[in-house]
């Protein structure tokens, strides 16, 4: 039985696997980080295309 089980310690068969998806996860990570910030910059970027067309508009009435 402790054989058994040292064998087990000692397999490194799906320790690949394990490592790639720990790197897809933080590849994933970071680009809904990325995402998240470049969306937050562009929603600001058309407010403020908004706003300048807005008041553009009031003043040529």
């Amino acid at each position: 039985m402790k054989a058994l089980f040292i064998g087990f310690l000692k397999d490194e068969q799906g320790q690949d696997l394990v490592e790639y998806a720990l790197i897809v996860a933080a590849v994933g990570l970071a680009l809904i980080t990325t995402v998240n910030q470049l969306s937050q910059g562009v929603v600001s970027l058309y407010s403020s295309i908004t706003q300048d067309l807005s008041s553009i508009g009031a003043t040529a009435q």
